[in-house]
């Protein structure tokens, strides 16, 4: 009774609205990459737009979660994952068409690697590492990073004849997202060190 008990308890916290968007999110991404053709600027434009909804959903099911009262464990766990599913698998096909260089992306699927395994230590020491300002700033900003290289040309702005290159200011906002990655994997370490010598010295 108490393992039916259980059972029934996480069907409801998987059903619940918020966490349905969530999965619902990762259901994004095939088709996401599916659409990425470097020589078809209608295609690309259709990715960036169905990634921009995906990641736009991330901020609408946290929001639900909190003002309904419904942030649950398996939603805990199952949005970073979706965050990184999303990011990681477009950035890596991405790499596949040329349209990003492959060091940029094993860096940060190497930083992203480190602060979970991090986690996982002090996780079994009893340490608890806060996300930092730092870590969310640049999920950010890869995301719009990557929307921006998915648009990828050069279009002109409405009532204007200026034109804004998406890939030239995607790479910006990728490189900056590679910066605070770096500056937040050391806060993250720092933070550890910290709690270590506290934690020896109780």
């Amino acid at each position: 009774m108490p393992r039916r008990d259980a059972y029934e308890a996480l069907t409801r916290e998987i059903l619940n609205l918020p966490n349905l968007i969530t999965i619902g999110r990762m259901f994004l991404i095939p088709p996401v990459i599916w659409l990425i053709d470097p020589t078809d600027p209608v295609r690309n434009f259709i990715a960036a737009m169905l990634f921009a909804a995906a990641s736009g959903l991330d901020i609408l099911d946290g929001a639900l979660a909190r003002r309904q009262g419904l942030v649950t464990v398996f939603g805990k766990f199952v949005d970073p994952l979706a965050d990184k599913l999303m990011a990681m698998s477009v950035m890596v096909y991405l790499v596949a068409t040329g349209l990003l260089p492959a060091w940029l992306v094993v860096l940060m699927i190497g930083r992203d690697f480190y602060i979970n395994g991090l986690r996982t230590v002090a996780a079994d020491r009893g340490i608890v590492i806060a996300a930092g300002e730092g870590g969310k700033l640049k999920t950010v900003f890869q995301l719009v990073g990557i929307c921006c290289v998915l648009a990828r040309y050069s279009y002109r702005m409405p009532w204007t004849e200026e034109t804004v290159n998406f890939h030239f200011i995607g790479m910006v906002f990728l490189y900056v997202s590679l910066a605070l990655s770096i500056v937040s994997a050391v806060q993250y370490t720092t933070g550890f060190r910290h709690a270590l010598r506290q934690q020896a010295a109780d």
